[in-house]
C-alpha cells in the first residue's frame, strides 16, 4: 500500500513522524522492490538504499524520495528499474533515483559532494543486504578518507547558502531548510563529524534537541500547505502552530529563533577552527585591559576582575568587532557566568564604551548576536529581554526586533559624516523601536524605556532629550513625506514644531533611512529620499529663520507648466512618472487611476495642480506590480479614458475576475475599511485618510467617489502596507475650500466606505 499522510497519526510530530513516514515508506518499497526483481530470480547481487533525508529516516509527510538502486552488473536491471520507478511516479511522489555499480558508486563519491554527503546516513532496504552495507561502508570511508578536502568544500556550500537565504533566528519567513541556523546547517555538522570535524557531546545533544524542534515545525508545515515548502510565511504560521502544539504563533516564532541561535552559534564555532582567522599569532596581543587576541580570537586575561568590572564585558565586544574576530567560547563562558548586572546608575565611562561598539557598524553585530546567545545583554539592559527574538507581523519588516535594531544601528554607523553628533544617532538608532516588545503604542512606550535608560546611562538633560526625541519621532519624516503635501505650510510648521533644531532634523533625516533600510527592501526608494530630502529642506529653512531655497518645489516644474499652455491633452508616462495634463474637469483623475490599475501599476504618490485657464497637472508616482511596463500603451489609454473612448469600468470589472492573486503579507487579516478627517494638517483643504483592504481599481473608486461628490483632489499620496492600502488626499469643496458641514462629512464617508468596499480582487481569497 502507498504510504500517505493519512496513514501517519497526526497526534505523532517531529521525529517520530518523519520515522513512521520512513518505516511506512520501507514497508511499501520492500513490497515493490519484491514485485519488481522478480523476474531476477534471485535478487542477490541487487539492493535498495535510502539516501539523503530518508536515509536519515526524515521523511515530512512532503519530503522528496531519494533512493538508489545498486547491483553487480546484473542483466536486466533496467526492467527492474522501470518497474520499481513507475509506480512511485504513479503516487505523484517526487523521486530522486539513480542506478550504479558499486564501482561507479565509489567513483562518483569521490568527486561529487551531493553524491557524498548523500551516502553518508544511506541505509538499505530491500534486496541484497550484504551488497548494501558494502557499498555504504564504502562510501562513509572514502568520506572518511578525504575528510579535510570535503570539510572545505561543505563549509564553502554553508556559506554560499548563508548568502542567498538568510538567518532563521532573524528573519520573519525563515527557511527552515536551508538558512543559517536551520536543518541544513544540523546536516552539515553531522557529516562534518563523520569526516573528523570533533563537536563536544554537549554540543552534539543540543543540535538533536534543536533537530527535533525544526522537524516538529517541518511536518506541520508540510501537513498545513500539502506541499513541499521550507520556508515559514507569515499566512502559516498560526495554522502551523496548532498543529505543532504550539501556544500562539508568536511563541511558534519564538522557538524558531531559539533553535536558529543555537545551531548557528555551534556551527560558527565548529567552522571557525576549521578555517581559522588569518592573524594566528599565538603571542597574545593586548587590545584593551584584561582583553587579548590571541591566535585571532578575543580571549579574556586569565587573571582579570570579570565579576568586579562591569565594564569589561563592552570592552570585549568592541575589541572583537573592531578586529572583525570572535570571542573564544572559553571567554564567553566565563562572561556569562560571572559578568554583573549594570549598576544604576552605569560606571563611568560605559556609555562611551556603548557608542564605540555601535559606531563599528556592521562589525558589531555578530558580536551582538555572540553576546546575547550567552544572556549578555540583558546584563547591560534588562528591558532588551522583550524585544529579544521577538518577531513582527507583517512583511514590510524583514528581521526579528532585536535583529532590526543591531542592524538600523549598524547602517547608522554609514552616516555619521552626515551629523553634527554620531553617538546620538547610534543610541537613537539602537533603541528606537524598543517599545515594541511592550504593550501599548511602542513609540510612547519606547520613550518611557528611554527615560530610565538615559539616566542609567549617564546622558546630560539636553542629549537625553535628543534621542528621545529620535525615539518620538522616528515615523515622522518618513510619514509625512509620503502622506502629506510638502508644499503646504502647515505641514512644514508642524514638523519644525515637534523636532526644534536642525540638529534633531538632520540626525532623524540619517534615521529615518538607517532604519527604512533595515525594515527591508521596498522600505527605501529613491522617490522616498527625495520626498524626504525635500521636507528635510523646507523643515531646515523654517528652523533657521530663512526662506525655502529656489527650486524647492517637486510639481508642477518648468516642464508641466509648458505642458499647461498649451491647453489640450498632454500625456507622458516614463520610467515610473505618469504626468496628464488636460482640461480641468471632474473625475480626471479618478480616470488616470483606472488606467493605471488596468496597467497593473501601483500608485505610490500623487500630486494636482490647476491654473486660472482651466487646466489642470497630475503627477503619478508608480511602480509596476509584476515586471516591465508598456509606458507607450499607458500613454495612450489614458488618452482614451479621458476623451470618453475607453470603457474603463467595464475592462477594470473584467480585470478583477482575472488578476493574478497576491499572497497575503501580514499575519492577520486586514482591517475592515475606514475614514478619518482632519483639519489641522492642511490650511487650505480638508484632508482626509482612506484605509481600505488592497484590492483591483481601489484607488479609481475611492477617488471617482470624491469627484461624483464634486470635491476638488489638490494632492494624493497612496502607501500599501502589507494587504493594507492608505490613501491620503486634500480635497476642496470649490468655491468654498475646507469642508466643515458635519451632513456633508458624513456623505463623504459613507461614499467613500461603500467605494473601499471590495468590489474587486483582494490580495488573496
Amino acid at each position: 500500500m502507498t504510504p500517505s499522510r493519512g496513514e501517519i497519526s497526526d497526534a505523532t510530530s517531529g521525529a517520530a513522524a518523519c520515522r513512521e513516514m520512513s518505516d511506512a515508506t520501507d514497508a511499501w518499497l520492500v513490497g515493490l522492490f519484491a514485485e519488481a526483481s522478480s523476474a531476477l530470480g534471485s535478487r542477490d547481487a541487487v539492493a535498495l538504499l535510502a539516501v539523503g533525508g530518508y536515509g536519515r529516516r526524515e521523511l515530512a509527510p512532503q519530503s522528496d524520495l531519494d533512493v538508489l538502486l545498486v547491483h553487480r552488473k546484473v542483466r536486466g536491471i533496467d526492467q527492474v528499474a522501470s518497474r520499481l520507478w513507475y509506480p512511485i511516479w504513479d503516487t505523484g511522489l517526487k523521486l530522486g533515483h539513480a542506478v550504479r555499480t558499486p564501482k561507479e558508486t565509489l567513483a562518483l563519491c569521490a568527486t561529487d559532494l551531493d553524491t557524498a554527503t548523500a551516502l553518508v546516513t544511506a541505509r538499505v532496504v530491500a534486496g541484497d543486504a550484504d551488497l548494501g552495507r558494502e557499498v555504504v561502508e564504502g562510501a562513509r570511508e572514502a568520506w572518511r578518507k578525504r575528510g579535510r578536502e570535503w570539510l572545505v568544500q561543505l563549509h564553502s556550500r554553508t556559506l554560499e547558502r548563508y548568502a542567498s537565504n538568510g538567518e532563521v533566528a532573524f528573519l520573519l519567513e525563515p527557511d527552515l531548510k536551508e538558512g543559517l541556523g536551520g536543518l541544513r546547517d544540523i546536516h552539515a555538522l553531522q557529516w562534518a563529524v563523520e569526516a573528523g570535524l570533533e563537536l563536544s557531546p554537549e554540543d552534539l545533544d543540543h543540535l538533536m534537541a534543536c533537530n527535533e524542534t525544526l522537524l516538529r515545525i517541518r511536518v506541520a508545515l508540510h501537513r498545513h500547505t500539502g506541499r513541499p515548502v521550507e520556508v515559514l510565511r507569515l499566512e502559516d504560521q498560526a495554522p502551523v502552530a496548532r498543529l505543532a502544539g504550539f501556544d500562539s504563533d508568536d511563541a511558534l516564532m519564538a522557538a524558531v529563533a531559539e533553535v536558529g541561535r543555537e545551531v548557528a552559534w555551534i556551527a560558527d564555532e565548529a567552522w571557525a577552527r576549521l578555517d581559522p582567522p588569518a592573524d594566528r599569532s599565538p603571542v597574545p596581543r593586548s587590545l584593551a585591559p584584561g582583553v587579548q587576541i590571541i591566535n585571532g580570537e578575543i580571549h579574556l586575561a586569565d587573571d582579570v576582575d570579570i565579576a568586579g568590572d562591569a565594564t569589561l564585558l563592552l570592552r570585549v565586544a568592541t575589541a572583537a568587532a573592531r578586529e572583525g574576530a570572535r570571542i573564544d567560547r572559553d571567554s564567553l563562558n566565563r562572561l556569562g557566568d560571572r559578568a554583573p548586572v549594570f549598576p544604576d546608575p552605569w560606571p563611568a565611562g560605559a556609555s562611551d564604551d556603548l557608542v564605540a561598539l555601535l559606531l563599528e557598524g556592521e562589525a558589531a553585530i555578530p558580536v551582538f548576536e555572540s553576546l546575547d546567545q550567552r544572556n549578555l545583554i540583558v546584563r547591560v539592559l534588562p528591558e532588551w529581554a522583550p524585544v529579544r527574538s521577538r518577531p513582527q507581523r507583517n512583511a514590510f519588516h524583514r528581521y526579528t526586533v532585536d535583529r532590526h535594531l543591531w542592524q538600523t544601528a549598524a547602517n547608522a554607523a554609514r552616516f555619521t559624516d552626515r551629523v553634527a553628533r554620531p553617538d546620538l544617532l547610534v543610541l537613537g538608532a539602537l533603541f528606537h523601536d524598543l517599545g515594541k516588545g511592550y504593550p501599548g503604542d511602542h513609540t510612547e512606550a519606547g520613550v518611557e524605556l528611554f527615560a530610565a535608560i538615559g539616566a542609567r546611562m549617564g546622558l546630560s538633560d539636553p542629549d537625553q532629550a535628543i534621542v528621545t526625541s529620535l525615539i518620538d519621532n522616528h515615523l515622522l519624516l518618513a510619514d509625512v513625506a509620503t502622506r502629506r503635501d510638502l508644499s503646504d505650510d502647515a505641514t512644514i510648521d508642524m514638523v519644525a514644531g515637534r523636532l526644534g533644531t536642525t540638529v534633531t532634523v538632520d540626525l532623524l533625516r540619517s534615521l529615518t533611512e538607517a532604519d527604512s533600510l533595515a525594515t527591508g527592501p521596498s522600505a527605501w526608494s529613491d522617490w522616498k529620499a527625495e520626498l524626504v530630502d525635500l521636507l528635510v529642506q523646507r523643515v531646515r529653512a523654517r528652523l533657521g529663520g530663512a526662506a525655502d531655497e529656489p527650486g524647492w518645489r517637486l510639481f508642477p516644474d518648468a516642464e508641466v507648466l509648458g505642458m499647461m499652455a498649451g491647453g489640450g491633452i498632454e500625456v507622458r508616462a516614463v520610467d515610473g512618472t505618469v504626468t496628464v495634463v488636460s482640461p480641468d474637469r471632474p473625475g480626471t483623475f479618478a480616470r488616470v487611476a483606472g488606467v493605471l490599475s488596468l496597467h497593473d501599476l501601483d500608485v505610490l504618490g500623487a500630486e494636482a495642480h490647476s491654473d486660472e485657464q482651466g487646466m489642470a497637472a497630475s503627477r503619478f508616482t508608480v511602480t509596476s506590480r509584476w515586471g516591465e511596463t508598456d509606458w507607450a500603451k499607458v500613454e495612450s489609454d489614458v488618452r482614451l479614458a479621458l476623451s470618453g473612448r475607453l470603457a474603463l469600468e467595464s475592462r477594470l470589472a473584467e480585470r478583477a475576475t482575472h488578476v493574478r492573486p497576491r499572497r497575503p503579507l501580514a499575519a492577520a487579516a486586514p482591517a475592515p475599511p475606514s475614514v478619518r478627517f482632519d483639519d489641522v494638517t492642511s490650511s487650505n483643504a480638508t484632508f482626509l485618510e482612506v484605509r481600505a483592504p488592497d484590492s483591483v481599481g481601489l484607488l479609481h473608486r475611492v477617488t471617482k467617489a470624491l469627484a461624483d461628490l464634486g470635491l476638488d483632489i489638490r494632492h494624493a499620496r497612496v502607501l500599501t502596507l502589507g494587504d493594507e492600502v492608505v490613501d491620503a488626499f486634500y480635497v476642496a469643496e470649490p468655491g468654498v475650500g475646507r469642508i466643515v458641514d458635519p451632513d456633508h462629512r458624513a456623505e463623504i464617508t459613507r461614499a467613500l466606505l461603500h467605494a473601499a468596499t471590495d468590489r474587486g480582487v483582494p490580495t488573496d481569497k
